[in-house]
């Protein structure tokens, strides 16, 4: 097949923590020899599309920010379009609420006086934040999460992640987010669709979780890739509902497993 787009995630696939997975800045390149710029998108919905392309620019890759997504930015934009005069309460990391200042979304400061609810990753969560959660969920407040990722990658090991605290958050009241805005959802696979272009059956994506990377690219239409380098194993695949149309050891791979010529 002669593919146009790409979706590469990032940790796990591209890089893990501080680490550059070996063969992934060669396989990049690879790709852009074949007429193919990739779209980055991420789950971790902290870092703003510079703060990306920065970190990648220290792993010898130069990526316009434009060509970065990541939970982060799902959601901010999905607030300014369907929010735009509510008040929004925060359960989050600061680069997470950089990133909605940025686009003058209200911010709460009490829950109660909050129309919304997000809920993500932060280091700093603790019981405070919980009670927050219950009172804006209490008062009314519709209820969002950036993303589904329970555990993610840190230097050791793995670590709770946004899935985590969003389960934590709703859990006195027993109540499930309305929506998770990261990877697979619809806003996931309808801001990567436009960021690249092309038709979905003319993309691939590549990434190390089967229910967000592989679960999108499926929803999508797109040609699935899972790589051996982060969250799911072999194993998983075997028990799993969402199944990849590849599986390699590592982005190192991909060009050759999908038959892209580079002559």
């Amino acid at each position: 097949m002669n593919y146009e787009g790409a979706v590469l995630d990032l940790d796990g696939t591209v890089y893990r923590g501080e680490e550059l997975i070996p063969g992934a800045v060669g396989a990049i390149e690879r790709l852009r020899e074949a007429g193919i710029e990739p779209l980055f998108f991420s789950n971790n919905p902290t870092k703003s599309r510079e703060a990306y392309a920065e970190r990648l620019d220290g792993f010898g890759l130069d990526v316009d920010p434009g060509a970065i997504l990541s939970a982060g930015t799902v959601t901010t934009r999905y607030l300014a379009a369907e929010h735009a005069d509510d008040a929004v309460f925060l359960i989050g990391d600061d680069g997470l609420r950089v990133q909605f200042e940025a686009a003058d979304i209200d911010l709460a400061t009490d829950p109660t006086d909050a129309n919304v609810l997000v809920a993500s990753w932060t280091r700093e969560f603790e019981y405070d934040d919980m009670v927050a959660g219950y009172e804006a969920l209490q008062a009314g407040a519709t209820f969002y999460g950036t993303d589904p990722d329970r555990l993610i990658p840190a230097a050791e090991g793995m670590a709770p992640g946004s899935g985590a605290i969003v389960n934590a958050v709703g859990g006195p009241l027993d109540r499930d987010p309305e929506r998770m805005l990261g990877k697979p959802s619809s806003e996931a696979r309808r801001a990567a669709l436009d960021a690249l272009g092309c038709r979905a059956e003319r993309c691939f994506v590549v990434g190390d979780r089967l229910n967000t990377d592989v679960e999108l690219g499926e929803r999508a239409g797109m040609t699935t890739v899972l790589v051996r380098t982060g969250v799911a194993t072999d194993g998983d695949v075997a028990s799993s509902d969402v199944q990849p149309d590849y599986v390699v050891d590592s982005l190192a791979d991909v060009p050759n497993a999908l038959g892209l010529d580079t002559e």
